[in-house]
């Protein structure tokens, strides 16, 4: 919705006043849902199922059909539905379950044996077999314009047909996140990319041959993408899909997609602000529901002192009053609302290897104060804590600092911004946040702690420890050693104050009346699963 035209009707003196970012946000919004309400009252395209169709609405454009080539959490939806991998996130209990594979041996540290599901049909009508397999990552490891190329040649050193229907992985070193690799790659039917030399980059870029529980119809680029459902789809983890026919649609403007919604011209949307969320759902013609996510917020604190001399935050006592001077679980419930609550580790509680006995700093203004006293800095000091997403809780931030003498200057920009000050080593702390991609393990987020500063530049803390205890769990596939060397890292974490971990995120939905859709305890929206009520 072009809310500017609306804008220009009203006075200049409540013009100036809609100047303040927030105010524009809100007054901004209820104009949206006034207007929204009217149109649904005169709309004549009532959602209903008659015809089958589901529609739903990204705010990010889909402009290439081959998830290898994307990275938007968009893009991993869209493949879900159209592709398929070896293996599957199971929803309940946030495990990886074969999927296009059939059973799985870890024959040692290094070597994984794969036996694949027989009768599996691309959405052309061939069968899928070991030769797709084993293309599909070759293609992956020698064409490294793909953005799966880097990650799986890092660990595959080859892979080999053992038979029509199994595969063997030879691993250069020991992966932790191997399934979760091993879920982002989309088998793609054997020679469809190109050869060695003469690979074809957008050979499934605007029509992709799947093996998804869905079929691309067509496809316009940055406007919408239309599905119907596989009719020969293999009964695996992700089930049989009840609805027929799907339609994404890309509506940039979330004001736009709240109309839509009203008038009955989509069914789902997602990443709804609490406050909207539940006006629209208060209106009687929307569901409303703040679910989980595996998304978490976080200061990174330059305990390394890499921006420089004369930075506080290398002292401990600082970094511990940092911690004990952020209300994190009055943030998280007045500002992000749900099941999102306080964590006191670098990491999400619900994923595998989140150690949680760690140190715990509780909120306390005073127990700050005292740490800042003792370090010396008893009037407080300057700071800048740069910022790119939720400015409203950056600024919850920056107020509880104040409270305890810390003087902070809020950068909030684009993340690129932060990223190119970052790396030129100009940050002593921001506020970042990590949704793990949709994999519930630790290993997503470790990579932060275990990258050396001089290769990566997330990782301030300069402590060597961190890195070694962060690359060695993921360079194991032993459960009970990952878990042992998390907990060690994780502890170190805390106790030396490196983050300030902050809070899980909720993730926000709204749906017409008509679907049923239930969040699952990953915040990944599986859309395939979606009902008619």
């Amino acid at each position: 919705m072009d809310f500017s035209k609306y804008y220009s009707l009203v006075s200049s003196d409540f013009q100036q006043y809609l100047e303040d970012e927030v105010v524009y946000y809100y007054v901004k919004n209820l104009l949206i849902c006034f207007v929204s309400v009217c149109i649904a009252w005169n709309s004549t395209a009532d959602a209903d199922k008659s015809d089958d169709t589901l529609v739903i609405a990204f705010s990010r454009e889909i402009t290439n059909l081959d998830y290898h080539y994307g990275t938007k959490t968009e893009y991993l939806i869209l493949g879900d539905m159209i592709d398929d991998s070896l293996f599957y996130v199971e929803p309940t209990n946030l495990t990886y379950v074969p999927s296009l594979a059939s059973d799985y041996t870890v024959v040692n540290d290094t070597t994984l044996d794969v036996s694949l599901r027989k009768n599996v049909k691309f959405h052309d009508g061939s069968e899928m077999t070991a030769d797709d397999v084993v293309y599909t990552y070759n293609f992956i490891v020698q064409n490294d314009k793909n953005r799966r190329s880097k990650k799986v040649s890092g660990w595959l050193n080859n892979i080999e047909k053992t038979g029509p229907y199994s595969v063997r992985f030879n691993l250069k070193n020991p992966y932790a996140n191997l399934f979760n690799d091993l879920y982002r790659v989309k088998i793609r039917k054997n020679e469809i990319m190109g050869e060695p030399g003469n690979w074809d980059d957008n050979a499934q870029a605007t029509s992709l041959n799947g093996l998804g529980p869905y079929k691309v119809v067509s496809f316009d680029p940055g406007v919408e993408v239309i599905l119907k459902r596989n009719e020969t789809y293999f009964s695996g983890p992700k089930g049989t899909p009840e609805i027929e026919n799907i339609v994404v649609r890309s509506i940039p403007d979330m004001g736009t997609q709240q109309a839509e919604l009203m008038s009955g011209g989509i069914h789902w949307m997602y990443n709804v602000k609490k406050d909207i969320g539940e006006a629209m759902a208060n209106s009687g013609r929307a569901d409303y529901q703040l679910g989980p996510s595996l998304r978490i917020g976080f200061l990174v604190l330059d305990a390394g002192g890499y921006s420089g001399e004369g930075n506080p935050l290398t002292n401990l006592n600082v970094r511990r009053a940092m911690n004990h001077a952020i209300d994190r679980d009055g943030i998280a419930k007045s500002l992000i609302g749900g099941p999102a609550s306080s964590i006191h580790t670098a990491c999400n509680p619900v994923v595998f290897g989140c150690y949680q006995d760690v140190k715990r700093y509780d909120f306390s203004p005073e127990k700050a104060k005292r740490l800042l006293d003792d370090a010396g800095y008893k009037d407080g000091f300057k700071l800048e804590l740069w910022s790119y997403r939720d400015k409203e809780a950056a600024q919850a931030i920056v107020n509880d600092l104040g409270k305890v003498g810390i003087k902070v200057e809020l950068k909030h920009g684009k993340l690129a911004g932060l990223n190119k000050a970052r790396k030129e080593r100009k940050i002593r702390a921001y506020f970042g946040t990590w949704g793990s991609s949709a994999s519930p393990d630790t290993a997503t987020i470790s990579n932060i702690h275990w990258r050396d500063p001089a290769k990566g530049d997330r990782n301030l803390s300069g402590d060597p420890k961190v890195n070694q205890l962060m690359l060695a769990a993921e360079q194991t596939l032993d459960v009970a050693e990952r878990k042992r060397l998390y907990a060690e890292g994780l502890s170190l974490i805390a106790d030396q104050a490196y983050w300030v971990p902050l809070w899980s995120y909720s993730e926000g939905v709204l749906s017409s009346k008509d679907i049923v859709f239930n969040q699952d305890r990953d915040g990944y929206p599986r859309i395939w699963n979606i009902k008619w009520r």
